[in-house]
């Protein structure tokens, strides 16, 4: 009988080191942080097959993303290798590294075309174009790690039902938005005044919930008596923190929000942040204090595509608003001289921006 299982081609560590693009020195590095651990001849010869350089690829993800080594041995401690998570892992942060020269190939054109027009820059705009043109940002370790750890498989365990009660509640975020906590089949639903249906979360630990439709997770958080005071929403790297509120305020939160679609109230200055913000993006020199982390960090990366968008679209022609909508976005119809548009502004308590999108109208 003929075996035809593909044999697994074994590599010295000088023929794996040349072909992946690294040093020995290297390898020998991620072996003493245990990061790998390569098979070995009678003779003691390091050996590197395919789990090996499956588990070097995740590695090097890892540290693309600006994780220290140290760190990344805590998160691969004790787990298999996952060569498709790890490629994901390297095509987002080429893409992070991608996105980042091309905003800064951007930014680089704009500042030319200013100063060919006779126009100066600024102290603050030469220390944007400084930072982002020769991309001295540092990586966001933390948001890095986050995301990784967000990404990982997930499984759920078993868990009285009975124990569940205690979670179901209202909870308000630091950015206004107010989750209510449902009981129903012996499973938590989760629901904001986005979501048009209650999404359910299971259990991976014992205050630890995880949707299994999308790499997000909840994590509750109990006082020293065993209270459940919060919630934490875990996704895209951030957290998002929401203290329970009882039912009183609840119901309040909902009736002003409510009150806000039905008479199409905007929040105080709306217009005029709006036409800051466009103006911004389209120049090249956005303040990215003015939004909540997690937006400032997705414009951030998306930034040369945003720029060259909006930059087509030309000048601002008309700002008009509309109304509001279920998150309590202020909704604005925005004429520009080359298309039509449609934008929706929300505000935290602290008045900065908590999300911002738009999209093109007929």
């Amino acid at each position: 009988m003929i075996d035809s299982a593909p044999k697994d081609e074994l590599l010295t560590a000088a023929e794996c080191a040349a072909r992946i693009g690294l040093t020995v020195r290297a390898l020998r590095v991620y072996e003493r942080h245990r990061l790998i651990a390569p098979k070995r001849t009678e003779k003691g010869w390091r050996l590197y097959g395919a789990a090996e350089i499956a588990r070097l690829h995740e590695i090097l993800a890892l540290k693309q993303l600006g994780l220290s080594l140290s760190r990344i041995a805590a998160l691969l401690e004790g787990r298999a290798n996952d060569l498709d998570r790890a490629l994901a892992m390297q095509e987002a942060a080429l893409s992070v590294l991608r996105s980042r020269a091309e905003r800064g190939c951007s930014l680089v054109a704009a500042a030319r075309a200013r100063l060919r027009g006779g126009e100066a820059l600024s102290v603050a705009e030469l220390v944007t174009l400084a930072k982002e043109a020769h991309m001295t940002e540092p990586a966001f370790d933390a948001i890095a790690q986050r995301r990784y750890e967000q990404a990982r498989p997930r499984k759920p365990i078993e868990i009285d039902p009975s124990a569940l009660d205690k979670y179901v509640g209202h909870y308000k975020s630091e950015v206004g938005v107010v989750w209510d906590v449902l009981l129903k089949d012996d499973k938590l639903y989760f629901k904001n005044p986005g979501w048009p249906v209650a999404n359910y979360a299971l259990p991976e630990g014992e205050h630890q919930f995880f949707f299994p439709r999308w790499p997000s997770q909840v994590t509750f958080g109990l006082s020293p008596q065993g209270t459940v005071e919060s919630l934490t929403f875990h996704s895209g790297g951030f957290e998002s923190v929401a203290h329970r509120i009882d039912d009183a305020e609840a119901k309040r939160e909902a009736a002003i929000l409510a009150n806000r679609i039905k008479n199409k109230i905007p929040n105080a200055g709306s217009d005029e942040i709006l036409r800051r913000v466009i103006a911004s993006l389209q120049h090249g020199n956005i303040d990215f204090t003015q939004f909540i982390d997690s937006l400032a960090a997705r414009l951030q990366l998306g930034f040369s595509v945003v720029f060259e968008e909006l930059a087509a679209k030309g000048a601002v022609q008309t700002l008009a608003f509309r109304g509001v909508g279920p998150l309590g976005g202020d909704v604005y119809d925005v004429k520009f001289e080359n298309e039509n548009t449609e934008w929706r502004l929300g505000l935290a308590p602290d008045g900065k921006i908590r999300f911002l999108f738009w999209r093109s109208m007929p």
